[in-house]
């Protein structure tokens, strides 16, 4: 629903993003007693349901897609596999939102949030303001890709982009393409450019990791645990696949068999023609590809002061230590589609002990 009229609310709860960490949050909320839009509100600043995977480009499909897990309450099922992944979930999305009724307001955007009055925590945003109890978390990273910086970057005279607006190999056809980033969206990159680039070159600042055998249960388990182990300690965190490693499936081996993730060392510098070396080695280009990952975007949270020293907020499960009121899920060991299913739940847990043992004091507005 589009919702510029709002001002001025009250709700126990507020829920910002509507991604599998929002809308598994949003289900949880529903199901504990909280109605839609009268005791807790979704903000969501996409145009349209399916969190940021409407965003991805089209040859990602959905048979490609690794480890998406179904969200609670409802089964993602008969999809076609040859189907681009953006449609795919973004239609599943779509119906669960009509399922359950949760009446999510879009296009929102969340550009602060900060200490109300009597307790509350206000929620600014372009379609007004929210006060709100508490407030969980789920805007993702798609929103902040980021961007190393090497010397001469800016005098590049070929074209530069990041995998947030990767369009799909045929834009490439013909073209001479260094891929940088060794995690699962490089990999997908080179395989996909191979069929259509002139040529391709894989840069990475550490040698990939390639993972035989399952991904076990006891394996996730450690996993999760190293994630999480930053988060209590107040550092960012770091990517899931970067602990995990590369799954070695049949494409992946081929890929390597073919030459097409034969992997170099970082570059040093980036030249107008391309990528050097500081032991004289250079490879020519026509696009650069930062497959590099993205970082949390948590801008809008600044005013509550929640960062440590260490740059990220300091975690007790989903809850940030430094407010109680604050739960961030999607973030840290709970970004994978399972961990966000879990921490959803969890947070909704916390927080109705809070609204608990917190009445509610007289409304703000």
């Amino acid at each position: 629903m589009n919702d510029s009229e709002a001002r001025n609310v009250d709700v126990d709860v507020a829920v910002v993003g509507a991604g599998q960490a929002g809308l598994s949050a949003a289900y949880h909320l529903r199901r504990t007693g909280l109605e839609p839009d009268r005791d807790a509100v979704v903000l969501d600043h996409s145009p349209g349901p399916g969190g940021a995977w409407q965003f991805r480009w089209p040859s990602l499909t959905y048979g490609r897609v690794h480890g998406m897990h179904a969200l609670p309450g409802m089964e993602l099922t008969g999809a076609d596999p040859a189907r681009p992944s953006s449609e795919v979930i973004g239609d599943y999305f779509r119906e669960y939102e009509e399922r359950f009724g949760l009446r999510v307001r879009r296009p929102v955007d969340v550009t602060a949030v900060r200490e109300g009055e009597g307790g509350r925590l206000l929620v600014e945003s372009s379609a007004g303001n929210w006060s709100a109890r508490a407030l969980i978390n789920a805007t993702g990273t798609w929103d902040r890709p980021f961007w190393p910086r090497y010397p001469g970057q800016e005098t590049f005279r070929g074209r530069q982009l990041h995998t947030a607006g990767y369009p799909g190999p045929v834009e490439f056809a013909g073209q001479r393409v260094v891929v940088v980033g060794g995690g699962a969206s490089g990999t997908q990159h080179l395989m996909e450019l191979a069929e259509h680039a002139a040529a391709t070159t894989w840069v990475t600042r550490r040698p990939p990791v390639f993972r035989e055998g399952p991904f076990d249960e006891n394996a996730g388990r450690s996993v999760v645990a190293l994630v999480e182990e930053r988060v209590r300690n107040g550092l960012p965190p770091r990517s899931v696949v970067s602990v995990t490693g590369l799954p070695l499936t049949d494409a992946i081996r081929e890929a390597r068999a073919n030459g097409v993730l034969d992997r170099l060392p970082m570059f040093d510098r980036i030249t107008p023609t391309g990528v050097a070396w500081d032991d004289g080695r250079t490879v020519d280009a026509d696009v650069i590809v930062w497959a590099t990952g993205f970082r949390a975007a948590l801008e809008h949270l600044a005013p509550l002061r929640l960062r440590e020293p260490g740059g990220g907020i300091r975690m007790d499960g989903t809850r940030a230590v430094r407010d109680e009121r604050v739960h961030l899920i999607g973030y840290g060991p709970s970004a994978s589609t399972v961990g966000a299913n879990r921490a959803g739940r969890a947070a909704v847990a916390e927080i109705r002990k809070l609204l608990e043992r917190e009445p509610a004091l007289v409304p703000s507005g």
